[in-house]
């Protein structure tokens, strides 16, 4: 469990999935949202965090290109987490973000809407469980 102030800065920089287990757990237990510039999958995270947070991955394969384009494709990713996260992304999900091929030619304000867009989607389809869930048996 990570205390309130080990969080203190966790607006101004991501709190980053470093663990295999972690990627493999939102891959095959959460959402998927695919784009033209990504692949967007978020998961109920397995960590137990005070106050409940939101944790990204980012991923680039070898179909990508080299390391430079699999790096850039990731700064790009990255660069556009940090701006729409804060405002869209659920506490206590986890989120992981693949590259595709376009993310490095792709226009930055075409995948700043995208992310967004898939943000929003998922933000629904959480908020959809959550009330179906909590709705009274009759």
């Amino acid at each position: 469990m990570i205390s309130p102030a080990g969080l203190a800065g966790m607006s101004k920089k991501l709190i980053l999935i470093k663990k295999r287990p972690d990627f493999v757990h939102v891959t095959h237990n959460g959402y998927r949202i695919v784009k033209s510039g990504f692949i967007l999958q978020a998961a109920k995270t397995k960590r137990l965090f005070n106050p409940p947070v939101y944790r990204i991955g980012y991923t680039a394969s070898k179909k990508i290109g080299n390391a430079v384009c699999r790096n850039k494709a990731k700064r790009r990713l990255r660069a556009l987490c940090h701006e729409l996260f804060a405002r869209y992304a659920v506490a206590g999900y986890d989120y992981v973000i693949i590259a595709r091929y376009a993310t490095i030619e792709a226009d930055y304000k075409k995948l700043y809407k995208e992310l967004k867009t898939a943000l929003k989607e998922i933000k629904l389809e959480i908020n959809a469980i959550l009330k179906t869930s909590q709705a009274p048996a009759s």
